[in-house]
């Protein structure tokens, strides 16, 4: 049956438009992934001894990271905490300013040796890693404000992961307690090789997140970074990016 250009058009058009249709029900449906969250850690000229304070010319170099979110997405602006990033030829630097209420402070810090369970108390933490096919695989970082440390070696593979604690990474820390202010700050000198077998460069990435948990029970506060969407720490999927960028003017 022979159809006219008239009838030929309004079929075009009636095509056109259902599959454009199509297409915004698709996409209603399969929502698009958001980029991840990036953290810019500024280069340094040269290393320093791990220092609480945020005036000294090597942090004025740094850019400002916070957290100030519960796990599950919730807003914590009483506890937001700025994290300042650095790194050189061979350490990564962070700097934590945590405002505070009410301390849980182990009895009888040990600064000589790791703290097992170090995560019960209040502390600052680091999780990240070099590793962007197995993203189960990452290494942990705490200060508390007395300046105790732990570091782990973590595989969600294995049923104990805890037991990564047993590695040593050679990182070092500083902390202090100012209760004028309430704020306590942490500071932590990552080694590279703690982290990936060649030396760092600008342009580097690293999957991340941070943490906080700050007072005693049962009224303990959370603060992240990513929110875990999850009563774990431990969700490397919700991880963002640490991407080291070159030396900024003064």
């Amino acid at each position: 049956m022979h159809r006219s250009p008239a009838t030929r058009m309004r079929d075009v058009v009636i095509a056109c438009v259902l599959v454009l249709i199509a297409a915004q029900l698709i996409a209603a449906q399969i929502p698009m992934r958001a980029d991840p969250a990036v953290i810019k850690s500024t280069k340094g000229r040269e290393d320093v001894a791990p220092s609480t304070d945020p005036t000294i010319p090597f942090w004025r170099g740094a850019r400002a990271a916070y957290m100030d979110k519960a796990p599950y997405g919730q807003s914590q602006p009483r506890y937001r905490t700025e994290v300042l990033s650095r790194w050189t030829e061979k350490n990564l630097y962070f700097l934590f300013v945590c405002p505070y209420e009410v301390l849980n402070l182990k009895p009888s810090p040990d600064r000589s040796t790791e703290t097992f369970q170090l995560w019960d108390w209040d502390v600052a933490e680091v999780f990240i890693g070099s590793d962007f096919q197995n993203i189960r695989r990452y290494k942990e970082f705490e200060i508390s404000p007395q300046g105790e440390w732990v570091d782990l070696d973590i595989d969600l593979s294995k049923p104990h992961h805890e037991d990564g604690w047993k590695w040593n990474s050679g990182f070092t820390v500083a902390a202090r307690i100012d209760p004028a202010t309430k704020t306590w700050h942490g500071v932590m000198r990552i080694p590279f090789l703690a982290l990936q077998s060649h030396a760092p460069s600008v342009g580097d990435e690293f999957r991340i997140n941070l943490f906080r948990s700050q007072g005693p029970p049962p009224n303990r506060i959370e603060v992240v970074w990513q929110p875990t969407m999850s009563h774990t720490f431990h969700a490397p999927d919700k991880f963002g990016l640490l991407r080291l960028i070159a030396e900024e003017p003064q």
